[in-house]
């Protein structure tokens, strides 16, 4: 499937119909084990679900395929991924570069979970070239990005990035959740491996957990498909197969998340109640021309910064109505939080810690007049 458009790959990289029947979606495989033809005479390769499952290589087939990678994993959730990458590549004493803005998960992982396993981690501005260059130690092992970075879109340039890591031996990997393949493609920009929590724009119908690792070539996919045995935070099949149902309408999903939230931040720039609007589609952001540069379109998620302060965040987070006050993001429906209590309350008190008077939109594909019109109304609840 290589050589046809996105579009067609998510529809149909890894799934045929069934040779059985003919079923043009492919079969739910909601089995925990396979029956072998004598000792060792795995059919097809499968032996145990923990080890493999006809609906989630099916998936990874099709993640391998969106993002034109060598290969893919399939995992119970976006952190099971996170942790699988880490533990298959790091070893104690190990250092971790990450960015200054990232998911409060991420930074959980690593400095709660597996700082004590003996890895450090030191947090960078990742667009300035010359404080990335300085961090990079003998030991740093991984460059770990976000763009757009959660939750205040920063913008990274990936190929440049990719330069310094690569010079100084590092590993370049891109947290992809927020563009989503349907926008950026990490791999043919320099990265070597790209994760996604799959529950976001992936499975994009707020119905489904799910992690992915995507990997440019061969290295390191045995150390990490290991770690996903050997640990087992595996897809399950029916999770498997909703990933699978949400990618086949990803590019059509994020073409219209992308021209909801392009107008939500034209018309939250015009607002004097918001002091800033992060939204690398406007040209006022700093990152606008590398993100045009590298990506097809700007993305769903945006944030805004209340001028009021906190106490007129958390009111306006809690007065919409089409917008739904929840964590995640990426589905069809759109959503809205208050990252310092809710997505980010692990980087509170941190060099990460989100200001307080910013809000997080996910913006969904409802009738964008709609999404502004709840938008205003709870602009006039709070400013009553």
């Amino acid at each position: 499937m290589s050589d046809h458009a996105f579009a067609t790959r998510a529809i149909h990289a890894g799934q045929a119909p069934d040779p059985t029947t003919g079923s043009i979606i492919p079969p739910i495989h909601q089995a925990s084990t396979h029956v072998q033809d004598g000792i060792g005479g795995f059919r097809d390769g499968y032996e145990y679900n923990r080890a493999g499952n006809p609906t989630r290589s099916a998936l990874e087939t099709q993640l391998a395929a969106l993002e034109g990678g060598a290969h893919a994993l399939s995992f119970a959730s976006g952190l099971a991924a996170e942790d699988a990458l880490l533990r298959g590549i790091l070893k104690p004493g190990d250092h971790v570069l990450l960015g200054n803005d990232v998911y409060g998960g991420t930074y959980r992982l690593l400095t709660k979970v597996l700082a004590p396993w003996g890895i450090e981690t030191t947090t960078v501005e990742l667009s300035d070239a010359d404080e990335v260059a300085a961090a990079i130690r003998p030991e740093t092992k991984i460059v770990w990005v976000e763009t757009p970075s959660n939750p205040l879109l920063k913008i990274v340039d990936i190929a440049a990035l990719a330069g310094i890591a690569h010079d100084a031996g590092t590993v370049l990997v891109v947290d992809n959740t927020f563009a989503s393949p349907a926008l950026q493609q990490p791999l043919s920009l320099g990265a070597d491996l790209i994760v996604h929590s799959a529950t976001k724009y992936l499975g994009g119908h707020s119905d489904v957990l799910g992690g992915a690792v995507v990997f440019a070539d061969d290295r390191f996919y045995d150390q990490i498909k290991f770690q996903q045995f050997a640990v087992g935070a595996v897809s399950a099949p029916l999770d498997a197969w909703l990933t699978s149902r949400g990618i086949k309408t990803l590019a059509v999903r994020v073409r219209q998340h992308s021209e909801n939230a392009q107008a939500v931040a034209e018309w939250a720039a015009s607002r004097p109640e918001f002091e800033t609007v992060y939204y690398p589609g406007l040209a006022s952001h700093p990152g606008h021309e590398i993100a045009a540069a590298q990506m097809s379109g700007f993305g769903g998620m945006l944030s805004l910064a209340l001028s009021a302060g906190p106490d007129a965040a958390r009111a306006f987070a809690s007065s919409t109505s089409v917008f739904q006050l929840a964590e995640s993001l990426g589905g069809v429906e759109s959503l809205i939080s208050y990252p310092s209590d809710m997505t980010h309350a692990s980087v509170r008190g941190t060099a990460l810690a989100v200001p307080e008077n910013v809000v997080r939109l996910s913006v969904g594909i409802e009738d964008v007049a709609d999404l502004i019109a709840d938008l205003e109304q709870a602009l006039e609840k709070i400013t009553r």
